[in-house]
Protein backbone atom coordinates (compact mmCIF):
# COMPACT_ATOMS: atom_id res chain seq x y z
CA UNK A 1 0.00 0.00 0.00
CA UNK A 2 3.07 2.21 0.80
CA UNK A 3 4.19 1.77 -2.92
CA UNK A 4 1.21 2.86 -4.54
CA UNK A 5 0.88 5.70 -2.32
CA UNK A 6 4.25 7.12 -3.57
CA UNK A 7 3.41 6.15 -6.80
CA UNK A 8 -0.14 7.96 -6.73
CA UNK A 9 1.73 10.98 -4.97
CA UNK A 10 4.46 11.40 -7.56
CA UNK A 11 2.34 11.19 -10.75
CA UNK A 12 0.04 13.43 -8.99
CA UNK A 13 2.78 16.14 -8.45
CA UNK A 14 4.65 15.33 -12.07
CA UNK A 15 1.26 15.31 -13.71
CA UNK A 16 2.78 13.25 -16.01
CA UNK A 17 2.69 9.14 -15.79
CA UNK A 18 5.54 8.81 -18.22
CA UNK A 19 7.75 11.15 -16.16
CA UNK A 20 6.82 9.11 -12.89
CA UNK A 21 7.59 6.11 -14.57
CA UNK A 22 10.84 7.23 -15.06
CA UNK A 23 11.72 8.18 -11.38
CA UNK A 24 10.22 5.41 -9.93
CA UNK A 25 11.96 2.75 -12.02
CA UNK A 26 8.47 1.41 -13.40
CA UNK A 27 7.15 0.86 -16.36
CA UNK A 28 4.04 3.10 -17.19
CA UNK A 29 1.79 0.32 -18.04
CA UNK A 30 2.35 -1.03 -14.03
CA UNK A 31 1.86 2.90 -12.87
CA UNK A 32 -1.56 3.19 -15.31
CA UNK A 33 -2.49 -0.43 -13.41
CA UNK A 34 -2.04 1.03 -10.19
CA UNK A 35 -3.76 3.86 -10.31
CA UNK A 36 -6.54 2.27 -11.65
CA UNK A 37 -6.86 -0.40 -9.28
CA UNK A 38 -7.01 2.70 -6.31
CA UNK A 39 -9.79 4.21 -8.42
CA UNK A 40 -11.39 0.97 -8.21
CA UNK A 41 -10.89 0.53 -4.34
CA UNK A 42 -11.96 4.22 -3.39
CA UNK A 43 -14.70 3.91 -5.39
CA UNK A 44 -13.50 7.48 -7.11
CA UNK A 45 -11.94 9.05 -10.66
CA UNK A 46 -8.66 10.56 -8.89
CA UNK A 47 -7.52 11.79 -12.54
CA UNK A 48 -8.69 13.84 -15.57
CA UNK A 49 -6.18 12.37 -18.69
CA UNK A 50 -5.25 14.42 -21.60
CA UNK A 51 -2.84 14.69 -24.21
CA UNK A 52 -0.67 16.74 -22.50
CA UNK A 53 -0.73 14.84 -18.94
CA UNK A 54 -3.20 14.28 -16.51
CA UNK A 55 -4.48 16.53 -13.39
CA UNK A 56 -6.44 15.69 -10.25
CA UNK A 57 -9.87 15.54 -9.90
CA UNK A 58 -11.90 16.86 -6.67
CA UNK A 59 -11.85 13.81 -5.29
CA UNK A 60 -8.21 12.56 -6.34
CA UNK A 61 -7.12 16.22 -4.62
CA UNK A 62 -8.68 14.95 -1.59
CA UNK A 63 -7.56 11.61 -1.76
CA UNK A 64 -3.71 13.38 -2.48
CA UNK A 65 -3.74 15.52 0.65
CA UNK A 66 -4.20 12.37 2.95
CA UNK A 67 -1.51 10.29 0.88
CA UNK A 68 0.93 12.91 1.68
CA UNK A 69 -0.09 13.13 5.36
CA UNK A 70 0.38 8.94 5.45
CA UNK A 71 3.24 9.13 4.16
CA UNK A 72 4.84 11.74 6.22
CA UNK A 73 4.14 9.53 9.29
CA UNK A 74 5.16 7.03 7.91
CA UNK A 75 8.77 8.34 7.17
CA UNK A 76 8.48 9.98 10.90
CA UNK A 77 7.72 6.69 12.12
CA UNK A 78 10.96 4.99 10.06
CA UNK A 79 13.17 7.61 11.67
CA UNK A 80 12.37 7.02 15.35
CA UNK A 81 11.94 3.53 14.75
CA UNK A 82 15.56 3.58 13.52
CA UNK A 83 16.87 6.28 16.10
CA UNK A 84 15.55 3.88 19.21
CA UNK A 85 17.17 0.92 16.90
CA UNK A 86 20.75 2.63 17.27
CA UNK A 87 20.10 3.99 20.79
CA UNK A 88 20.25 7.43 19.89
CA UNK A 89 17.23 8.69 21.97
CA UNK A 90 19.05 8.68 25.40
CA UNK A 91 18.70 12.53 24.69
CA UNK A 92 15.13 14.71 25.67
CA UNK A 93 14.27 17.93 23.86
CA UNK A 94 12.39 19.39 26.68
CA UNK A 95 10.58 22.75 26.59
CA UNK A 96 8.49 24.41 29.17
CA UNK A 97 7.00 28.06 30.07
CA UNK A 98 8.76 30.53 32.19
CA UNK A 99 7.17 29.71 35.74
CA UNK A 100 7.96 25.77 35.20
CA UNK A 101 11.62 26.41 33.82
CA UNK A 102 12.48 28.62 36.17
CA UNK A 103 10.58 26.68 39.22
CA UNK A 104 9.78 23.30 38.41
CA UNK A 105 12.00 21.66 36.08
CA UNK A 106 15.77 22.46 38.02
CA UNK A 107 14.06 20.03 40.68
CA UNK A 108 12.91 17.50 38.55
CA UNK A 109 16.19 16.83 36.25
CA UNK A 110 18.30 17.20 39.13
CA UNK A 111 15.88 14.20 40.64
CA UNK A 112 16.06 11.83 36.85
CA UNK A 113 19.64 12.80 36.70
CA UNK A 114 20.21 10.48 39.88
CA UNK A 115 17.60 8.22 38.83
CA UNK A 116 18.76 7.82 35.14
CA UNK A 117 22.21 9.42 34.87
CA UNK A 118 21.89 7.87 31.24
CA UNK A 119 19.25 10.24 30.01
CA UNK A 120 20.66 13.93 28.65
CA UNK A 121 18.19 16.81 28.06
CA UNK A 122 18.09 19.75 25.97
CA UNK A 123 15.50 22.75 27.05
CA UNK A 124 14.39 25.46 25.35
CA UNK A 125 12.57 27.58 27.01
CA UNK A 126 9.68 30.10 25.57
CA UNK A 127 5.98 31.03 25.68
CA UNK A 128 3.05 28.59 24.97
CA UNK A 129 2.72 29.54 21.28
CA UNK A 130 6.41 28.91 20.43
CA UNK A 131 6.57 25.49 22.57
CA UNK A 132 2.84 24.14 21.13
CA UNK A 133 4.59 24.78 17.45
CA UNK A 134 7.85 23.32 18.29
CA UNK A 135 6.44 19.80 19.98
CA UNK A 136 3.82 20.14 16.67
CA UNK A 137 7.18 19.95 14.51
CA UNK A 138 8.87 17.38 16.32
CA UNK A 139 11.43 19.87 17.44
CA UNK A 140 10.43 19.04 20.89
CA UNK A 141 9.29 15.39 22.24
CA UNK A 142 7.25 17.06 25.46
CA UNK A 143 6.36 20.37 26.28
CA UNK A 144 5.57 21.85 29.88
CA UNK A 145 3.30 25.01 30.02
CA UNK A 146 1.32 26.67 32.03
CA UNK A 147 -2.60 27.97 31.33
CA UNK A 148 -4.43 26.88 28.81
CA UNK A 149 -3.48 24.95 26.42
CA UNK A 150 -3.75 25.31 22.36
CA UNK A 151 -6.32 22.94 20.87
CA UNK A 152 -4.98 20.84 17.75
CA UNK A 153 -5.17 17.14 16.65
CA UNK A 154 -1.63 16.62 16.43
CA UNK A 155 -1.57 18.10 20.07
CA UNK A 156 -2.17 15.88 23.12
CA UNK A 157 -2.64 17.95 26.36
CA UNK A 158 -2.67 15.95 30.09
CA UNK A 159 -2.63 18.34 33.53
CA UNK A 160 -0.85 17.22 35.56
CA UNK A 161 -0.84 19.59 38.60
CA UNK A 162 -2.92 22.23 39.85
CA UNK A 163 -1.06 25.54 39.93
CA UNK A 164 -2.47 27.96 42.87
CA UNK A 165 -2.77 31.94 42.23
CA UNK A 166 -1.90 33.27 45.77
CA UNK A 167 -1.77 36.87 47.03
CA UNK A 168 1.92 37.41 48.18
CA UNK A 169 3.34 40.31 50.79
CA UNK A 170 5.83 41.53 52.75
CA UNK A 171 6.05 40.36 55.92
CA UNK A 172 6.07 43.64 57.19
CA UNK A 173 2.63 44.41 55.37
CA UNK A 174 -0.28 45.46 57.98
CA UNK A 175 -2.16 42.22 56.36
CA UNK A 176 0.41 40.18 57.97
CA UNK A 177 -1.54 38.65 60.52
CA UNK A 178 -4.21 37.25 58.50
CA UNK A 179 -4.26 34.26 56.30
CA UNK A 180 -6.62 35.75 53.83
CA UNK A 181 -8.40 38.76 52.22
CA UNK A 182 -11.23 39.06 50.09
CA UNK A 183 -10.99 39.87 46.24
CA UNK A 184 -12.93 43.33 47.73
CA UNK A 185 -9.76 44.44 49.02
CA UNK A 186 -6.95 43.72 46.37
CA UNK A 187 -7.93 46.93 44.47
CA UNK A 188 -6.90 49.21 47.92
CA UNK A 189 -3.12 47.85 47.54
CA UNK A 190 -0.76 48.95 45.34
CA UNK A 191 -0.13 45.80 42.63
CA UNK A 192 2.85 44.72 40.89
CA UNK A 193 2.05 42.16 38.13
CA UNK A 194 3.75 40.57 35.44
CA UNK A 195 3.32 42.09 31.89
CA UNK A 196 0.20 41.95 29.66
CA UNK A 197 -0.09 39.30 27.54
CA UNK A 198 1.69 36.50 30.17
CA UNK A 199 0.19 33.66 31.16
CA UNK A 200 0.19 34.26 34.59
CA UNK A 201 -1.76 37.48 34.00
CA UNK A 202 -4.47 36.22 31.90
CA UNK A 203 -5.48 33.49 34.38
CA UNK A 204 -5.37 36.19 37.11
CA UNK A 205 -7.56 38.53 35.13
CA UNK A 206 -10.00 35.83 34.24
CA UNK A 207 -10.71 34.08 37.14
CA UNK A 208 -11.43 38.52 38.56
CA UNK A 209 -13.88 38.56 35.82
CA UNK A 210 -16.01 35.49 36.46
CA UNK A 211 -16.52 36.45 40.31
CA UNK A 212 -17.28 40.04 39.29
CA UNK A 213 -13.90 42.42 39.70
CA UNK A 214 -12.93 44.54 36.45
CA UNK A 215 -9.20 44.11 36.55
CA UNK A 216 -9.55 47.22 35.45
CA UNK A 217 -10.18 48.30 38.97
CA UNK A 218 -6.80 46.85 40.32
CA UNK A 219 -4.07 49.97 41.59
CA UNK A 220 -1.49 48.53 39.22
CA UNK A 221 1.72 50.32 39.87
CA UNK A 222 4.36 47.84 38.39
CA UNK A 223 4.26 45.65 35.56
CA UNK A 224 7.24 43.48 35.27
CA UNK A 225 8.52 40.63 33.17
CA UNK A 226 10.35 38.56 35.67
CA UNK A 227 8.86 37.00 38.81
CA UNK A 228 11.87 36.72 40.53
CA UNK A 229 11.98 40.80 40.12
CA UNK A 230 8.33 40.96 41.35
CA UNK A 231 9.53 38.91 44.02
CA UNK A 232 12.06 41.57 45.49
CA UNK A 233 9.49 44.42 44.91
CA UNK A 234 7.37 43.10 47.12
CA UNK A 235 9.70 42.00 49.82
CA UNK A 236 10.93 45.84 49.73
CA UNK A 237 7.24 46.43 50.37
CA UNK A 238 6.44 48.11 46.94
CA UNK A 239 3.23 46.68 46.77
CA UNK A 240 1.68 43.26 46.80
CA UNK A 241 1.46 40.97 43.84
CA UNK A 242 -1.14 38.07 42.64
CA UNK A 243 1.63 35.11 42.06
CA UNK A 244 2.50 31.13 41.62
CA UNK A 245 2.77 29.21 45.10
CA UNK A 246 4.90 27.34 43.72
CA UNK A 247 7.58 30.30 42.80
CA UNK A 248 7.20 31.52 46.84
CA UNK A 249 7.89 28.72 48.47
CA UNK A 250 11.62 29.42 49.49
CA UNK A 251 10.55 33.21 50.64
CA UNK A 252 7.82 31.85 52.32
CA UNK A 253 10.50 29.78 54.42
CA UNK A 254 13.04 32.73 54.83
CA UNK A 255 9.90 35.06 56.00
CA UNK A 256 10.67 37.19 53.41
CA UNK A 257 6.90 36.98 51.85
CA UNK A 258 4.06 35.42 52.89
CA UNK A 259 0.74 33.68 51.42
CA UNK A 260 -2.62 34.88 51.70
CA UNK A 261 -5.49 32.96 50.23
CA UNK A 262 -8.32 34.80 48.09
CA UNK A 263 -11.24 34.10 50.56
CA UNK A 264 -14.19 34.19 47.51
CA UNK A 265 -11.85 33.23 44.84
CA UNK A 266 -9.70 30.38 44.84
CA UNK A 267 -7.45 30.45 41.48
CA UNK A 268 -6.08 27.53 40.05
CA UNK A 269 -4.46 27.52 36.65
CA UNK A 270 -3.39 23.84 34.93
CA UNK A 271 -0.15 22.73 34.19
CA UNK A 272 0.12 20.51 31.42
CA UNK A 273 2.19 18.14 29.29
CA UNK A 274 1.83 18.69 25.52
CA UNK A 275 3.08 15.52 23.22
CA UNK A 276 2.83 15.02 19.17
CA UNK A 277 -0.01 12.62 18.60
CA UNK A 278 1.61 10.72 15.78
CA UNK A 279 5.05 10.93 17.34
CA UNK A 280 6.08 7.41 19.13
CA UNK A 281 8.00 7.54 22.83
CA UNK A 282 10.33 6.40 23.52
CA UNK A 283 11.14 4.74 27.49
CA UNK A 284 13.09 7.94 28.68
CA UNK A 285 10.08 10.32 27.91
CA UNK A 286 7.45 7.91 29.61
CA UNK A 287 10.00 7.71 32.56
CA UNK A 288 9.86 11.99 32.70
CA UNK A 289 5.93 11.47 32.16
CA UNK A 290 5.66 9.11 34.07
CA UNK A 291 7.35 11.07 37.17
CA UNK A 292 5.15 14.06 36.12
CA UNK A 293 1.61 12.18 37.28
CA UNK A 294 2.98 11.01 40.61
CA UNK A 295 1.69 13.94 42.86
CA UNK A 296 3.03 12.67 45.93
CA UNK A 297 6.56 11.40 44.38
CA UNK A 298 6.41 14.71 42.44
CA UNK A 299 5.32 16.71 45.47
CA UNK A 300 9.04 15.46 47.33
CA UNK A 301 10.84 16.29 44.34
CA UNK A 302 9.78 19.82 44.47
CA UNK A 303 10.43 19.77 48.43
CA UNK A 304 14.21 18.72 47.65
CA UNK A 305 13.53 15.90 50.06
CA UNK A 306 16.17 13.77 48.37
CA UNK A 307 16.09 11.50 51.08
CA UNK A 308 12.75 10.28 50.89
CA UNK A 309 12.90 10.97 47.21
CA UNK A 310 15.05 7.78 46.39
CA UNK A 311 13.24 5.60 48.21
CA UNK A 312 10.87 5.87 45.47
CA UNK A 313 12.76 5.46 42.77
CA UNK A 314 11.12 2.45 41.69
CA UNK A 315 8.33 4.43 41.38
CA UNK A 316 9.20 5.89 37.80
CA UNK A 317 11.76 2.98 36.85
Amino acid sequence: MEQQFIMFKEVAETKNITLSAKKLHMSQPNISLQIHNLENEYGARFFDRTNKGVTLTKEGQIFYDHVRSVLDLLSNAKEQICALAKDQRGLIYLGATLTIGEYILPNILAFLHKAHPDVDFKVKIANTESISQDVLENKLHIGLIEGPAPRHKDLNVESFWEDELVVAIPYFHHWASRNSISLAELPHERLVTREVGSGTRKVMEMALIEKGLDPDQLNITMELGSTQAIKELVSAGLGITIISSLTISRECNQKTLKILKIQDSLIYRPLSILTNAQAVQTKEERILISLLHNHRLLEDVLSKDYNEVEENLSCIS
